[in-house]
Order: C-alpha cells, then structure tokens, then sequence
C-alpha cells in the first residue's frame, strides 16, 4: 500500500494519534524527496510530480501539505529560524544584546538536529542550504526572508532591552550588522570545501566576535 492509499473499506479507522504521525510521515518523506531532488539536479529541474512520485503519493497529496516547491524548499529554513528565536527568547536577561544573538545561534549550530534531526538529517539540511545559495530564484526568496527575520530580530532585542524600536535605532543597527555577518558567513561557507556544520559554526563565530572591534576600532595604521 502506497503512503496515499486509503485503508481497505471495513478496517477500523486509524486513532486520532496515529492518523497525525502518519500526516507528518508523509510530510517528512515528502520534504526529504524534495530536497534531495533540489541538491542533486537542481530546484528548477524538479517538478511537484518528480517530488510525489518518489514517495508514491499522488501530487495532490503534495498539494495538501505544502503550497508549492518554494515553500517545501524553505521549510527547514522556518525550523532552524523558529529554533533560533526560541534560544533568543530563552538567552538571560542581563546578556548583552549582540552576546546574546551570538549565544543564541551558537546554540542552534550545536543543537540543529533538535531542529530538523527528526525530519531529515543535518548534512542534508546543510547542502540545501548551499543549494538556495547557488540559485538565483531561491536566493532572492532568501533575501526577503533575511529582511523579515531581520525586523523580528530588532524587535525581540528592543522587547529584552524595553526599548521602543520606532524610537531607539539601536536595536535595527546592531541586528543589521549581525544579519550582514550571517549573510556573509553563509557565503564563505558556502564557497568553500568543507561543508560540515563545524565549519559553518567555525567561520560564523570567527566574524562575529569582530563585529564590536570593526564597529568601535580605529583601522589606520600608526607609526611609532
């Protein structure tokens, strides 16, 4: 039986419990389909159909679970951001607000699977990640993206530090110039040979803790 094969008439009808673990299943295969049909000949060269048949479901069972190939394409993306705002949200009080946006996505590097394990594994995660990177189409969603989570971000920092962020601009600055150096640190990595998640964690905290020094140093040289 097929993952969007009805139970043959007369069984009992599946527990509630049941029913929703087989939704997420399929959804899970789905995505997995997905993604590996991304990474490996491209998201423009994938249809819906391609994506169904390799979990044996119809594309209307696709249709049910996501709205298209772009929203299937980000959906881990929404994971790993919903965990990391969760690891903001849990940061202590009395951090600074730029240690903890550092904090905070540390965390997430060293608990991705927390995020997406039981959905597909990390190395995939880290290879769609290149993937949207590399693709013009996906990566102008991508940028938006960056942008909306961006005013998120000012906001949950303003909310920490009771600053109103239509008054006060520093929450906007200090998040524009933290989502600058993710941005980019994505773009090394990207660009590089080793594509594991300590390489990424590696150069994401090396360009991080140069934030404050770029901002405040004074970069000309001076003689003796």
């Amino acid at each position: 039986m097929t993952l969007d094969q009805p139970a043959p008439a007369g069984d009992t009808p599946a527990p509630t419990g049941l029913r929703e673990l087989k939704k997420l299943r399929t959804r899970n295969a789905l995505m997995r389909s997905a993604l590996e049909l991304f990474t490996a000949q491209g998201y423009e060269r994938t249809t819906v159909d391609e994506i169904a048949e390799a979990v044996e479901v119809s594309q209307r069972t696709f249709f049910r679970y996501f709205t298209s190939k772009e929203e299937v394409a980000f959906a881990l993306q929404d994971a790993a951001e919903s965990h990391f705002l969760a690891a903001l949200n849990e940061r202590p009080a009395d951090e600074a607000p730029l240690t903890a946006l550092r904090n905070a996505v540390m965390f997430v590097w060293d608990t991705i699977d927390r995020a997406i394990g039981e959905t597909v594994p990390p190395e995939l995660y880290l290879r769609m990640y290149r993937t949207i990177e590399s693709t013009p189409a996906l990566l102008a969603v991508h940028l938006r993206r960056s942008v909306e989570m961006e005013e998120r971000l000012a906001q949950e920092v303003a909310r920490r530090e009771g600053l109103d962020v239509e008054a006060d601009p520093r929450p906007r600055v200090l998040v524009a110039a933290f989502g600058g150096v993710m941005r980019l640190t994505g773009q090394l990595w990207g660009a590089g040979e080793d594509v594991s998640i300590e390489a990424l964690r590696a150069v994401t905290v090396s360009y991080l803790d140069r934030i404050g020094p770029a901002l405040a140093g004074d970069w000309r040289p001076h003689g003796p």
